[in-house]
């Protein structure tokens, strides 16, 4: 049996991916890997993650962002070359790292706001050689009051960004009129789509699926139409004072 590292994975991680459908292409594995060898090696220095168990980063980093997958591939067959995505603090990189590992050829952006975070992830992507992969450091905020980046992305994910009704206020003025915004959640998600009724209402858009999977929940967020001009708010506020 093969030793689990953070460069060499679980069989049991193989084995859940396959049941989960995803397939990996020869290099996926490998850069995969390289990328977790360089996220514990920077968390050395600066606070990306708390899981120290090589098994455990295999399930609940790698894992945990392939699921997004599905919507992905569905969202490329329907868009075609053009399709972008934006990760909403990424953090160090997950989920938006991740899925540019086996999705190398898609139009990614990490939206980071601190400094060093930001410089890990533009200088993995670099290390990785995933040239479609932009980093940004700014506020989600900043991004969706910014005409160019505004409603510009078929595709918007989050992971452990904050509860619904304040993420929603960050992703949905990114996401391109009838894209997706894909948050990663726990056993809490269907108390955090309760509470953001109002605030997805406020923002044109509607919770059209909650996806089970192996390590938590995917909630599902369809933008309906384009935003009201006053979302986002001003740096802070949707965090200081939700929309309710």
């Amino acid at each position: 049996m093969t030793e689990t590292t953070f460069t060499t994975p679980p069989e049991s991680f193989l084995t859940a991916s396959s049941a989960a459908g995803i397939h990996f292409e020869p290099e996926d594995i490998p850069r995969i890997g390289r990328y977790l060898e360089l996220l514990y090696d920077a968390n050395s220095r600066m606070n990306l993650t708390g899981i120290r168990d090589p098994e455990e980063a295999w399930f609940r980093h790698v894992l945990d962002s392939l699921t997004l997958l599905p919507w992905v591939l569905e969202m490329r067959e329907k868009i075609g070359e053009n399709t972008r995505l934006i990760d909403v603090g990424s953090g160090g990189g997950l989920p938006g790292m991740i899925l540019a590992c086996v999705q190398p050829d898609l139009d990614i952006t990490l939206l980071e706001t601190t400094g060093k975070k930001a410089r890990f992830l533009a200088e993995t992507a670099e290390e990785l050689g995933l040239e479609r992969v932009q980093v940004a450091n700014d506020r989600a905020e900043t991004m969706g009051r910014d005409p160019v980046q505004r409603e510009s992305y078929h595709l918007v994910t989050a992971r452990a960004v904050g509860p619904l009704n304040v993420l929603a206020e960050y992703a949905v003025p990114l996401a391109h009129p009838d894209g997706l915004v894909l948050a990663i959640k726990g056993a809490k998600a269907e108390a955090e789509i309760e509470e953001a009724k109002q605030a997805l209402h406020k923002l044109h858009a509607s919770v059209i699926a909650v996806h089970q999977t192996s390590t938590g929940r995917i909630v599902v967020i369809e933008k309906n139409r384009p935003v009201p001009r006053l979302y986002p708010r001003e740096v802070g506020e949707p965090k200081r004072r939700p929309l309710n």
